[in-house]
């Protein structure tokens, strides 16, 4: 079969702008078939074989010298089963798509992350989450997917079937075969409340157990060298819809998040004494407001100011002690931090590579404003993770090996014994996956 949008490829940056690769050639097939035969000609050649979404992880877990698998022409929805609560997707549909179709159906997913520029395919396979105290990550909202192996297979799997592939394959870093396509859990459309409010740190944290309990979504950003946080309350409401209003809306979620923000950054990474005093200002600048809508409408929101990121899950029981370390870090060093700190939560799930897997789980998450030097910084508060048991998000910096995830993850052993099985070869290696998994 000829594999159509094949081209040579010069050089892949992600949405960062901190990783590159150049592959041999990329090819955007329109179907599992086109994407099969891509498969099986480059491993007749030797070539090792990634897909890319669009490029929004920090890590470079899509970057390949051999070919480069495009998403663009592999979208679109292909099954709504209303009787049995389900969508079926292609892999590369960006999570946008996704759910504006899906609010055209009248469904919703339970639960998403706050940005939804990813292919649904990208985002799951690197653990892209959300906050819920009982509705987990994108992953574990999966209950079907179609997977292309190394040898050019075409896999079905679901908890009946092929249910140990299914199992890993949610959340499998690119690493057990090519996803082209998935089957998410949705459900009849609802509203949410939100309620977004500035809080001290010092009552962020010590009613942090409150605050996740008696909310379905909590999460908050604490802005570093000041003791302030900005919380968001997510709640499901009976309505009526009351959305933002078009000014109000725009004012707060691209005036002061990204416009004024974006100058801040800037400000700040060309005089980099003057970040502490715009931290305070910036606290303050967000006001309390509440409001009701669908669910992506509530769950996420732009973010046009480009940063690199790393973030850490720690045990729930050790959210507030890693939080309280991380300021006291800030506090003594010279690091001048322009980006605030965000808090998330997610319930323990059975995916064996999730940052969540066995265990209710707290997300804290540092950024920095991009071209800004952040070594030094995602350093010392990678030490104060790590010595609470954290697991970094497969998807953004950190860097940990194979050695240190595998006493991290109690059924990693079970994910990499599957990987020998589907791609003994590594067809599907890098070496990103190299350092995470061992060979």
């Amino acid at each position: 079969m000829t594999v159509t949008g094949t081209t040579r490829e010069s050089v892949w940056r992600n949405w960062a702008g901190n990783v590159q690769a150049r592959p041999v050639r990329s090819v955007a097939p329109a179907s599992t078939e086109e994407l099969a035969a891509a498969v099986r000609q480059a491993a007749s050649e030797g070539l090792p074989v990634k897909a890319a979404g669009t490029g929004h992880s920090f890590t470079p877990a899509a970057a390949t010298e051999g070919l480069l698998i495009r998403p663009e022409r592999l979208t679109g929805i292909r099954k709504v089963d209303r009787a049995a609560g389900t969508v079926t997707v292609a892999a590369g549909t960006p999570l946008k798509d996704m759910n504006a179709a899906l609010s055209a159906h009248g469904l919703s997913l339970a639960n998403m992350g706050d940005i939804m520029e990813q292919t649904v395919s990208g985002a799951t396979s690197t653990g892209t989450h959300g906050t819920g105290r009982d509705s987990a990550s994108l992953s574990a909202q999966i209950v079907g997917l179609e997977l292309v192996t190394a040898d050019g297979s075409v896999l079905r799997c679901s908890a009946q079937e092929n249910a140990d592939v299914f199992a890993a394959a949610r959340l499998g870093l690119g690493a057990l075969g090519v996803l082209t396509e998935l089957t998410f859990a949705v459900e009849p459309e609802f509203l949410l409340t939100a309620r977004e409010e500035p809080m001290p740190f010092d009552r962020v944290t010590a009613d942090f157990d409150a605050l996740v309990a008696e909310n379905e979504h909590f999460e908050f950003y604490w802005f570093p060298h000041t003791g302030n946080c900005n919380t968001k309350r997510n709640n499901r409401s009976q309505g009526p819809a009351a959305p933002n209003g078009a000014v109000s809306a725009w004012v707060e979620d691209e005036l002061l998040s990204n416009g004024v923000f974006q100058v801040a950054c800037a400000v700040g990474k060309a005089l980099p004494a003057t970040i502490p005093g715009i931290a305070k200002l910036s606290s303050r600048a967000l006001s309390a407001r509440t409001y009701t809508d669908i669910p992506y409408k509530v769950f996420t929101s732009p973010r046009r100011v480009r940063f690199v990121e790393m973030e850490y899950a720690v045990p729930r029981e050790a959210a507030v002690a890693a939080l309280q370390e991380l300021r006291a870090l800030v506090e003594r060093s010279g690091f001048r931090i322009s980006f605030p700190v965000e808090v998330r939560t997610a319930p323990g799930d059975d995916i064996p590579l999730s940052t969540a897997s066995g265990r209710d789980t707290a997300y804290i998450a540092m950024h920095m404003y991009r071209g800004t030097p952040h070594e030094a910084y995602f350093t010392a508060a990678e030490r104060i993770m790590t010595a609470h048991g954290g697991r970094p998000h497969w998807g953004k910096l950190h860097t940990r090996d194979a050695a240190y995830l595998a006493a991290a993850y109690p059924r990693f052993g079970e994910f990499t014994a599957l990987r020998d099985r589907l791609d003994p070869q590594r067809v599907f290696g890098n070496a990103y996956l190299r350092r995470v998994l061992g060979n």
